[in-house]
């Protein structure tokens, strides 16, 4: 007859039940602390809110301006004004040196606003003479207004005072004296604010002006290319 087999040990039973309790609970413990961290609301600053409702208005003010604004354009088509040199007339022009001349010029600018609905304001106006690529005189004008569809003539007085010119040109600038026929370049740089009711919108031109004038002292223009562009 076989011996029985040993009684099983309690003291290993306790401590395993132990340990899947001690688990469990520790399981149970870690949902527990996973539910509560779930369950906790996390409030938004409320300086992001502002922000993010601020940028959204902006952005949509934007959108609509530029609808408006290139419709505006479509419908009315601006242009920009033109400036010419109807008249001029070349007073004097003598070198006190092979190299350094006095001059005196007299020109009558023609600015017009082709705009039937946009008034325009020149705010700044530079104007500058030339001769083969060689400043001889500067003058600034005096900003103005002009109403749609408006023309300005004004008078401009440039003196050339002791300017040097190269070998070269000085003797082309005497020769075409002596020939009575003198060809400068007039360069006016314009900032100009256009206005439509409460739109309002600047912009650069250039104008650009070949003159062929005769002799001094009573030197008249002859012929005139003029051009603006922006």
């Amino acid at each position: 007859m076989l011996p029985l087999p040993p009684p099983p040990n309690r003291s290993n039973q306790i401590v395993i039940s132990i340990k899947k309790q001690t688990d469990s609970t520790h399981a149970a413990n870690g949902k527990s602390k996973k539910v509560a961290v779930l369950r906790r609301p996390h409030r938004t600053n409320p300086i992001i809110w502002c922000s993010a409702i601020i940028c959204l208005l902006f952005s949509l003010l934007l959108i609509f301006f530029g609808i408006a604004t290139l419709i505006i354009f479509l419908d009315i088509k601006p242009k920009i004004p033109l400036f010419d040199i109807p008249a001029a007339n070349l007073n004097s022009i003598y070198f006190v040196s092979p190299e350094y001349f006095n001059g005196d010029f007299t020109f009558i600018t023609n600015f017009s606003n082709p705009n039937r609905r946009i008034d325009v304001r020149f705010e700044y106006l530079y104007i500058e003479l030339y001769f083969m690529d060689r400043l001889i005189a500067t003058q600034i004008l005096e900003p103005f207004t002009q109403r749609r569809g408006e023309t300005i003539l004004g008078s401009v007085h440039l003196m050339s005072s002791l300017v040097y010119l190269p070998p070269y040109t000085a003797k082309e600038l005497q020769k075409q004296v002596q020939s009575n026929r003198v060809k400068l370049n007039i360069r006016g740089s314009f900032r100009v604010r256009a206005s439509l009711n409460a739109i309002h919108f600047s912009y650069r031109l250039h104008g650009r002006c070949q003159l062929e004038m005769t002799g001094p002292p009573t030197g008249i223009l002859v012929t005139r290319s003029c051009r603006t562009e922006q």
